[in-house]
């Protein structure tokens, strides 16, 4: 009998994925273990695994359709073997909304929304040869292509019409304009001010169905604004001791190849003032408040549709260059969206720096179910006084947004009081 392999559920939070890619054909030999496919969930694209040894009889789901947690992707027997694509399960009803928000919190499946791109198919459908032929089109005139790619091409003067996309159901990624500049097909347009005042459109006219990452974002991101109670507590941090001894530091490891950035001295920073203030590392949890043992300190990476936050795990115990190669490492994996399970869970404490950018404060939203975060500022040169004179100092801001119901206003000074000291003799997170 022939054995159906469902949508998993591949983060604490995924309700529907997208079949990116199918690796394996029908009539393929299969081993448990073998990599199926790969599923884009609501935070990274992750490997589909078989857990049943025979052949792959039929798939169900279209590379690019979007599929419900426990719905049908393919069927796996013996060679040869008849099988029927499996009636769509129905929908379950969600249950009344909690009264707290909970990233750990399973919740339940939810049939997607329907989306103008492919569907899952309902009978057996071989996966295209070359899924990347030909760019998919919602709509009649209108190109699926990332945000990034559609920057690129105005940059490079590639039209993206006629690009093939290497993307999910075919949609155009940076990769595939960078490649189409590169094979001469078209040309970026004069230099100039006709160029840069043109008259035409700002962009076309379109509708972008939500991917899975930005539909998460935007209903968590909303659970979290209307039914956490934040305040905002703003710091200024003379950032020149941080400034002077990252260059130093950086001047005499440059042949090991250590390059320190401004934020691997912050995630360090906020996880030692964690161990100074702990009562900040906690969680509302409805009837109780969690304090965590721990500082898994996790930092906002921008990814094409969205955000994630990698998670830096026991940082309270790990050195000032561990965490900074462990971001550096986290990051390229997040931008690749090849972060796995755990690396991305479990955060006690968030840190999200727009000071590269060029912002000098901002407020952030709760990423629960942490109590607090750390919104970075940029490090500008601004007069400070000294004693009795004004001189040129270096001054950054920093804004902790917290949780009310957890962390009092008076608790959330004392961390940002802890969190000064620390920055600003940054020898201190030497040690």
């Amino acid at each position: 009998m022939a054995n159906i392999v469902e949508m998993p559920k591949l983060s604490d939070t995924m309700t529907v994925g997208t079949l990116v890619k199918w690796l394996k054909r029908e009539g393929d030999p299969v081993k448990t273990g073998d990599v199926l496919a790969e599923v884009e969930t609501d935070k990274a694209t992750m490997e589909l695994e078989s857990f049943f040894d025979g052949a792959l009889l039929a798939v169900f789901v279209r590379e690019g359709s979007q599929v419900a947690i426990g719905e049908a992707l393919c069927a796996i027997g013996s060679p040869g073997e008849k099988v029927a694509a499996p009636a769509p399960k129905a929908p379950q009803a969600a249950p009344a909304p909690a009264a707290s928000v909970s990233a750990a919190a399973p919740e339940p499946p939810r049939a997607p929304a329907p989306m103008p791109a492919a569907v899952p198919s309902p009978a057996p459908v071989r996966p295209p040869a070359a899924p990347a032929a030909a760019p998919s089109r919602e709509a009649p005139g209108r190109v699926r292509i990332s945000p990034l790619a559609r920057k690129l091409a105005a940059e490079k003067g590639v039209d993206p019409a006629g690009v093939a996309g290497s993307g999910p159901g075919g949609r155009i990624v940076r990769a595939d304009i960078v490649a189409a500049s590169a094979g001469g097909a078209v040309r970026a347009p004069a230099a100039g001010a006709a160029a840069s005042f043109s008259k035409g459109p700002l962009q076309e006219d379109r509708v972008v169905p939500l991917s899975n990452v930005r539909a998460t974002i935007a209903r968590r991101l909303l659970e979290s604004k209307t039914q956490i109670p934040h305040y905002y507590l703003d710091i200024e941090v003379d950032a020149g001791p941080i400034i002077e001894l990252r260059e130093q530091l950086n001047a005499a490891l440059e042949k090991e190849g250590v390059k320190l950035s401004v934020n691997d001295f912050v995630l360090k920073g906020a996880a030692e003032a964690l161990r100074r203030v702990p009562a900040v590392n906690c969680s509302w949890e409805g009837s109780a408040i969690r304090y965590h043992s721990a500082a898994h300190v996790s930092f906002a990476v921008a990814i094409d549709d969205g955000l994630i936050t990698p998670v830096i795990r026991d940082a309270h115990l790990k050195s000032l260059f561990a965490i900074s190669s462990e971001a550096k490492a986290l990051g390229k994996k997040a931008k690749d969206k090849k972060l796995a399970l755990e690396e991305f869970t479990g955060g006690t404490f968030c840190v999200t720096n727009l000071g590269m950018m060029g912002i000098d404060r901002f407020c952030a939203i709760i990423n629960p179910p942490n109590a607090a975060i750390l919104a970075v500022g940029t490090a500008t040169r601004r007069p400070v006084v000294k004693g009795d004179a004004i001189v040129v100092g270096q001054r950054m801001t920093l804004t902790l947004s917290g949780d009310h119901r957890a962390v009092d206003g008076a608790l959330g000074a004392t961390y940002l009081a802890a969190l000064r000291d620390l920055l600003e003799k940054p020898a201190l997170l030497l040690i």
